[in-house]
């Protein structure tokens, strides 16, 4: 838990957004009501005198410390914000400007869709003197939704959950998702910036690579992706006779050019808008490295690209556990391997788990009667899909643990049912919302 620890601590949305706002000379621990004169952004300055009225809008898991960050900095010159975070995500006391407003994840819902509607509220009267600053983190797809006309709230959850369990990369998903939103794709920076406003979006990534028109969806990133991608994708998985009337009829308008398409790169109604990722999963890989190192052991960050089917990747990382206790390497014993990303299930049984601990129990298998060893995933949000747990921990012994409890590892995984039988050796990550969220670590350990 040391190493989990080190990497949350790593990825804190509140101290990655007040270092990236250098506010006038001394503004970081100012007092909050004292106005910074100046504000540095990912290397842009912007003239607060010239600023008539700073709005903060954004939505995502780590929105409460992301707002929380920009309010100790900026203190009273935020004239107003809202932000959508997860439901349980907000904080015991409400800050001053900036109201957080608590909505459904994974699956949108009807409090998502009023506090998007709040939001589209405060930009629609912005001039060329407003500044826009946007917090946007992992969830931010989910908890910021306004719908295309003709597509109802309950047709966007029947499609969310069926791309959820396809197997589709978040990349897929938001492909859709982008195509059927008013907000998303690079709507809501268009929005912003009809009147000349200054747009400044800072991200806390949870996606691989670190695409500005893939986390959250793209709210105020130029979208590459087409109508006719979003169709692909969704033939692709097999998906478009499960899907509701009124989102098969929307796309294949789109297809047909009957339906505007999101905002293309080049676009000029884009032009000042600002992004700037605040952190994302190497920096909480790193900070991890750092302290396994602190804690004696040879460590190295190998990839923040760990993708692919969560069985797939579990035999990948068994691999790396055997080959560093049979041969040390690629780092001496006792050797610490750290790895970022995000993997995808495609969901065959109806059991319960999430794809870290499914990619835990995969890597068990093979594992089994291995000394030594160890490996751990979990998701940095703390919660492994739709589960209390963040993800697990295995080593050579669990298979023969579950086993002499009458458990059936590899029956267990067919089902996708990590969760029970990791549950039963109490070998789940549980560490609770942790208020940020920069995909999801796997640590490989041999002794």
């Amino acid at each position: 838990m040391n190493l989990v620890r080190a990497a949350l601590d790593g990825a804190d949305p509140f101290r990655a957004v007040v270092h990236c706002l250098q506010a006038g000379a001394n503004a970081v621990g100012r007092s909050p009501v004292v106005a910074p004169p100046s504000l540095c952004i990912g290397g842009r300055s912007y003239d607060l005198a010239a600023v008539e009225r700073l709005f903060v809008v954004g939505a995502g898991k780590a929105g409460a410390g992301m707002a929380a960050a920009v309010e100790s900095v900026l203190g009273e010159r935020v004239t107003a914000g809202w932000v959508n975070v997860r439901r349980g995500y907000e904080p015991p006391r409400p800050l001053r400007r900036i109201h957080l407003h608590p909505a459904g994840h994974p699956l949108p819902d009807q409090d998502g869709l009023e506090g998007t509607g709040r939001i589209l509220h405060l930009l629609d009267d912005l001039t060329d003197r407003d500044l826009v600053l946007v917090l946007l983190s992992g969830g931010a797809s989910a908890l910021l939704v306004q719908p295309v006309p003709g597509v109802t709230l309950a047709d966007l959850q029947h499609l969310t959950g069926l791309l959820l369990r396809s197997g589709a990369t978040i990349g897929e998903v938001n492909a859709v998702r982008k195509h059927l939103s008013q907000v998303k794709g690079g709507w809501l920076a268009r929005r912003a910036a009809r009147a000349g406003a200054q747009v400044v979006v800072l991200l806390l990534s949870d996606v691989v690579g670190n695409p500005l028109d893939v986390i959250g969806s793209g709210p105020c990133a130029p979208d590459p992706t087409t109508f006719a991608d979003a169709w692909e994708v969704l033939e692709r998985y097999g998906l478009p006779s499960r899907l509701p009337r009124s989102v098969r009829d929307h796309l294949w308008r789109g297809v047909r050019g009957e339906a505007a398409d999101t905002p293309k790169p080049g676009d000029p109604s884009l032009a000042l808008v600002h992004h700037v990722v605040v952190a994302d999963n190497g920096v909480a890989a790193q900070a991890a490295v750092e302290r396994a190192r602190a804690c004696g052991f040879n460590s190295m960050l190998l990839t923040t690209y760990l993708e692919g089917e969560a069985r797939e990747v579990g035999l990948v990382l068994a691999a790396l556990a055997r080959e560093e206790a049979r041969y040390g390497r690629p780092l001496p014993l006792p050797a610490c391997l750290v790895l970022g990303g995000e993997t995808t299930v495609t969901v065959r049984g109806t059991g319960k788990g999430g794809r870290n601990q499914e990619v835990a129990l995969a890597a068990a298998l093979p594992l089994e009667g291995w000394d030594d060893v160890l490996v751990a995933t979990l998701a940095t949000d703390g919660i492994d899909g739709p589960t209390d747990a963040a993800g697990g921990i295995v080593t050579g012994w669990t298979v023969a643990r579950a086993r002499s409890l009458g458990l059936d590892p590899l029956a267990h995984l067919a089902r996708n049912d990590a969760y029970p039988l990791l549950q039963a050796l109490g070998d789940l990550i549980v560490v609770g919302p942790t208020g940020t969220n920069v995909n999801d670590l796997a640590f490989v350990l041999a002794f």
